[in-house]
This record gives structure tokens, C-alpha cells and sequence, in this order.
């Protein structure tokens, strides 16, 4: 699983003094059409992993990729500046890590998700005495509050999990003062 940059790529200026280096402004997010990568996404077991792609070496923004598969996380290279103080550079460091974090999170919980929800679907339908397909080959489907029973035992299921994903980045830092 892995972040992949295609033919469409996104790219921002690097701002040094904002948070993550992204300004207020939504208007000045900037996208271009531009060949990227055409290598795939590299998948290891239940690891995720960051596209090697590397922007031009003449670009000074950070390049937001398309959604990943997995993750629905837009992949981000980080802008490295030509002289990059050692402050900047832990910055840039601790945000790469954080990708890779959310990165594997969310690949991981949403490929969790979607394999309990076919499972969840395949038992009610068989239940009802029904096939994935109907005779006409439609995909036979569960109604909103039959989901809704889902959706719920998902969440609790998965509380815990969720809480501990909120609190991590909050332990990191007061472990690293």
C-alpha cells in the first residue's frame, strides 16, 4: 500500500512560517496537469509505504498527490529548501513521519472496515435467502437502517482504537520534551 502520484498532481508553495508550511488560504492552493510517476504503488504485507516519486529538482512547492486506494490520504512531498536549518528540517521530518502514521492507520482501519462490511452484507443477504446478485446479476443491497446496525457495531467495536489514534500524536510530543 502506497501512496501513488499519477498525472495529476497538486502543488502549493512552501510557506516556512505557517502551520505545516500551508497558509490560511485555500485560493492559493494551485493544481496542474504534469507526467508524474508511472511506477505503481508498492505494496508490502499490511505495510504502507510513501511513493518514491521525486517533484522537479526545480520546484519550491510541496506536491499533493491523488487519494491513496487503501487510505483515502492525499500523499504530500514535502519542498526541501536549499539551505534547510535544522529546525526546518525536524519539521519536515516529524511531518513525513506523521504521513507514514496516518498513512498506515488508515489503510489498515479502512481495509478492517470493508472487509467486515462485506462479511456483514454477505450474512444478512444469505439470511434473506439471498445471492450477492439478483437473477438479472444487480448487486442485491441492505436497506439504510439494516446498515445503520453496521455502521454502529463498527464504531463501538472500534472505539478504542479510535480514541488511542486521537491521542497518540498528543502522547509523541509530550514524550519528546
Amino acid at each position: 500500500m502506497g501512496c501513488r502520484f499519477g498525472a495529476l498532481v497538486f502543488r502549493r508553495p512552501f510557506r516556512g512560517n505557517g502551520v505545516h508550511g500551508i497558509s490560511g488560504k485555500a485560493a492559493e492552493v494551485q493544481s496542474e496537469v504534469r507526467p508524474a510517476s508511472t511506477r505503481a504503488p508498492v505494496q508490502k504485507g499490511n505495510v504502507a509505504e510513501i511513493s518514491d516519486f521525486q517533484p522537479p529538482v526545480d520546484s519550491h512547492f510541496d506536491w499533493v498527490g491523488p487519494p491513496d486506494r487503501f487510505s483515502n490520504l492525499r500523499c504530500i512531498k514535502f519542498y526541501i529548501p536549499k539551505n534547510e536549518s535544522k529546525l526546518e528540517w525536524k519539521l519536515r521530518k516529524l511531518r513525513i513521519d506523521t504521513q507514514k502514521w496516518n498513512q498506515k492507520f488508515w489503510s489498515n482501519q479502512n481495509i478492517s472496515f470493508n472487509k467486515e462490511k462485506e462479511a456483514f452484507i454477505y450474512s444478512r443477504l444469505k439470511a434473506k435467502g439471498l445471492g450477492l446478485r439478483d437473477e438479472e446479476g444487480r448487486k442485491n443491497i441492505l436497506v439504510a437502517e439494516e446498515m445503520a446496525e453496521f455502521y454502529k457495531e463498527f464504531l463501538n467495536t472500534n472505539y478504542k482504537k479510535h480514541m488511542n489514534y486521537n491521542k497518540e500524536p498528543h502522547l509523541k510530543e509530550i514524550l519528546q520534551r
